[in-house]
This record gives structure tokens, C-alpha cells and sequence, in this order.
């Protein structure tokens, strides 16, 4: 279904027209964006036309549908104003805006914990349904430039008499007052380390789709925000901030694991914002680290390197040896997905040096927990098999696979499948399917779609063997897997 506009939507032509998209292009690309999020469209040419000439404009999911696939095309986010469709049904671009002002953040961010949670209540699949696709690693560029320049906020103090003075009328600006600010002390910020805490032994070991899992983002809806919209000393609101920051970052890990990589941006981007109102450099390093992480993982190799590098620079000094060889190792993915061997192979020299340099009394961040040698190996083990070196995969491979633990279970099964690869790189057709049995038992155990998207890369590898009775059979066992809902 469509409605009227007033006369031709001359903005959506002009963007269509810079983007180099025809009219059955966008219709292509906006059904392809509706069946990933299992919506089922039939838009064509004669669809597009309207939009262009008539001014009808698509209700639903449609209109941010169609801002995302252009903005794919032109390699950034697109608004709906910019293409003549603001009018359409709400849904925001939450969470990717960086405010420079504390009060600002704190709206930035609890705003994004209740619309999440308001669209799933209502069944629609969420907020992330509407914004399918619209994953832009250009979104990036303003909160890690901001970050750099400042990494810490002056003053995070938000005190009763402050807030009453900026109250105009029955609302303020965070919305309508519902009786006086929470005074949040000490003890209700250890009650969202304590949830974050549990919630990374959660992920490790069950994935980011787990329903245990799910609970970060009701956490930061019911616990979190409204002790953002409280009263706090600068001390307190430090070590709040610190809290929420984890919180989301691992909202947005989650979110990463299991392919929603819009959501996981916007969670990215407040922690990043939350860390600098915590001043906790490290902490904002590791935000990047996970920003990183996630452009390398969808092709931006250039810009994983960007944001690594910006979270070694400002922590010299300031992170601890394991800190900083978490982040050059994270440089080193980022390199290698880039496709510079040399570059790569100097980040993880550099990264196994800061390894080699940490003690066991170092005052490492609660976050850094699951950074060992095996986890050094694991990612070295990546970076070789982006760069074709199978035996170097191999090599770390069985260093990350010597010591396995219930603690990490996704963990170990990405090193399986990774040992797979590199064993049928090697020309080593059984130990690859060996190996490849051993990650499905793993990822039947959890749920995670990178762990998925891992097996259907093996897979893929092995079809030039496809008749081999072994690859049948490991092709049988994993198509339960593959056609489990995401």
C-alpha cells in the first residue's frame, strides 16, 4: 500500500540519479533487503516510477528500506528527508548520533534502549526490521574523530537543582517527569557490572542469539536508563556511565553475532560516547577495537585498520600491556583482511611483544578476561588464512586449539572451523572434514550466526569436492544448521 504525496518527489529522483540506480535496480534491491528480514515484497519499475513521479510514498518497513539500499550504493547512511520520505511511518535513525554534550548523550542513549525494546513488544520484529541493511561503516567517522580530540568529558555531575533548573513546563528535556529523579549511588552501578559480567559468561558460552543473552537490552531499558535520567555525584556518573558503556558494548556484540549489524552500530556507537562521559580511555579503546572488529568482518579492512589505530594511539601510556596487545592484534585482522601481509605480520609481532610483557598482577579491566595466548592464536590463525599462508594458519591453530574450556565454547568452535580451512588448504581432505565434524557438534550447541556463516565459508571451500563420501556426509550434518532460523 502506498499514499499520496503532493506532486513528483523530485528529492528521491535526484538521489537516484546520483547513486546511478535504475528504477528496477531499487525495486530489486529493496525486495532483497524485506526477504532478509523475512518480509515478502513485489515492488518493480512501475512501483519505483510512483515513488519518483506520482509522489506515493510506501508505508511499512518500505521507506527505510529504500533509504538503505541507496545508501549501500553510495557507500553511507541516507536519510529520509534526504530522499522526500520523512513524512513516512516513524522510525527513527536512532543511536548514531555522538552529542559534545553530556545531557544530550544520556537522551542519545536512552532513547535507543526503549525504542528497541518498544519494537519488539510490538511484534513488528523490532526497530532493526525497519532499518534493514543500513549498516554504514562511514557512521564511524564522527565518533571516533570525536573521541580522539576529546576523549573525556569535563564534568558528568547531574544534580537535582541543575535538572529542575532546565525543566520548561511539564517536560524536560529527557520527556515528561514521572515524580523525582533516582539517586543513584554506588551499589546500583555494581548491579550493572554484576549484569554485565554475567552476560559475557552468557555469550561465551551459549552465543549472542541465546535467549539468556536477549536480557542486555532489557537491562539497559529497565536498570540502566533510569539510572542515566537520575541525580549523581561526578564520581558516581563516572563509574555509571563506565557500567552502561559495557552494557551496551555487549548489546552490541551480541547483536554483531548474530547479524544484525545495523543494531550492533548503534549500540557501538553510545558505548563509544558512554565511555567518553565514563573518561575511561581504555574502555573507549576497546568500543573501537569492537567497531573494528566488526568493519573488518564486512569487507572494510581500510577503516577496521582506522578505528584500531585510533584506540592504540590514545591509550599509550594509559592501557595495560594486555590492553594494548588486544588492540594491535585487532590491527593485525584488520591488515590482513586489507590484504598487507607485511603490515599484518608487524601488528602481530607487536601484539604477541605487549603479550609477552604482561604480568598476572597488572591491573587489566574486568572486560579483558578472555585475552590469553589462545585467544593471540586464534585471531593470528584468521589473519593467515585471509592471507592464503595455510601453514602459518595451522601453526596457531594448534596453539589456540591446545587448551579448549566449556568457558568459550563459540571460540572454540570458529578455531575448528578455521583448522578445517587450513587443513584442506593443505591439501588434507580428511583431517578438513574431521575437523569440520568437531565445529558442527560445537555449533549445535550454541547460537550464533557468525559461527554459521564460519561453516557455510568451509562448506563452500569444499565443493569442488562434493562427491567425496566425507563431504556428503559433513554437508548432511550441517544442513540442519544452515536452515535454522537466523
Amino acid at each position: 500500500m502506498s499514499r499520496e504525496q503532493r506532486g513528483p518527489n523530485e528529492k528521491l529522483g535526484a538521489v537516484l540519479a546520483l547513486a546511478g540506480i535504475s528504477n528496477a535496480g531499487l525495486a530489486r534491491r529493496v525486495n532483497d533487503l524485506g526477504a532478509q528480514r523475512g518480509l515478502t515484497l513485489r515492488y518493480d519499475k512501475t512501483s519505483v516510477a510512483r515513488w519518483v513521479s506520482k509522489g506515493m510514498v510506501p508505508q511499512g518497513a518500505a521507506p527505510h528500506l529504500i533509504a538503505a539500499a541507496i545508501g549501500q550504493k553510495l557507500g553511507r547512511p541516507v536519510p529520509l528527508h534526504e530522499i522526500g520520505l520523512a513524512d513516512a511511518d516513524p522510525a527513527p535513525e536512532v543511536g548514531l548520533a555522538f552529542p559534545r554534550d553530556v545531557r544530550a548523550a544520556v537522551k542519545s542513549a536512552t532513547e535507543l534502549y526503549r525504542l528497541d525494546l518498544a519494537g519488539r513488544r510490538a511484534g513488528s520484529g523490532g526497530i532493526w526490521q525497519s532499518l534493514a541493511g543500513s549498516f554504514a561503516v562511514s557512521a564511524y567517522a564522527t565518533p571516533a574523530s570525536r573521541w580522539l580530540i576529546t576523549p573525556a568529558d569535563s564534568s558528568v555531575a547531574r544534580e537535582r537543582h541543575s535538572l529542575q533548573a532546565a525543566t520548561d513546563g511539564p517536560e524536560g528535556p529527557d520527556g515528561p517527569e514521572e515524580g523525582a529523579p533516582q539517586k543513584v549511588g554506588h551499589s546500583d552501578v555494581r548491579k550493572l557490572r554484576e549484569a554485565a559480567e554475567d552476560a559475557r559468561r552468557w555469550d561465551s558460552k551459549y552465543g549472542g542469539g541465546d535467549w539468556r543473552s536477549s536480557m542486555v537490552p532489557e537491562c539497559l531499558r529497565v536498570e540502566a536508563a533510569p539510572l542515566l535520567l537520575g541525580t549523581y555525584t561526578d564520581e558516581v556518573g563516572r563509574s555509571l556511565f563506565g557500567a552502561t558503556a559495557e552494557l551496551t558494548r555487549l548489546a552490541g556484540w551480541m547483536a554483531f553475532d548474530t547479524g544484525q549489524q545495523e543494531a550492533a552500530q548503534r549500540y557501538y556507537i553510545q558505548a563509544l560516547r558512554l565511555a567518553r562521559a565514563a573518561a575511561d580511555v581504555p574502555l573507549g579503546g576497546y568500543v573501537l577495537a569492537s567497531m573494528s572488529l566488526q568493519a573488518t568482518y564486512r569487507g572494510f579492512g581500510d577503516e577496521g585498520v582506522d578505528l584500531a589505530q585510533a584506540a592504540i594511539e590514545r591509550n599509550r601510556g594509559l592501557a595495560t600491556a594486555r590492553t594494548m596487545s588486544f588492540f594491535r592484534l585487532i590491527e593485525a585482522r584488520a591488515h590482513a583482511r586489507a590484504g598487507d601481509a607485511h603490515a599484518a605480520g608487524a601488528a602481530l609481532r607487536a601484539a604477541e611483544g605487549w603479550l609477552e610483557r604482561a604480568r598476572d598482577g597488572d591491573s587489566d579491566p574486568s572486560w579483558l578476561g578472555f585475552y590469553s595466548y589462545d585467544r593471540f592464536a586464534a585471531d593470528a590463525a584468521e589473519c593467515y588464512r585471509d592471507l592464503k599462508a595455510p601453514r602459518q594458519v595451522r601453526r596457531f591453530t594448534e596453539q589456540a586449539l591446545s587448551r579448549p574450556t566449556e568457558e568459550y565454547v563459540r571460540s572454540h568452535g570458529l578455531r575448528l572451523v578455521v583448522s578445517a580451512v587450513a587443513e584442506l588448504e593443505s591439501g588434507n581432505l580428511d583431517a578438513a572434514c574431521e575437523q569440520g565434524t568437531r565445529a558442527l557438534e560445537v555449533a549445535g550447541r550454541i547460537s550464533s550466526a557468525r559461527t554459521t556463516e564460519y561453516v557455510r565459508d568451509l562448506l563452500q571451500r569444499l565443493e569442488p569436492y562434493g562427491d567425496e563420501p566425507r563431504v556428503v556426509e559433513l554437508r548432511e550434518r550441517a544442513r540442519p544448521l544452515l536452515v535454522a532460523p537466523a
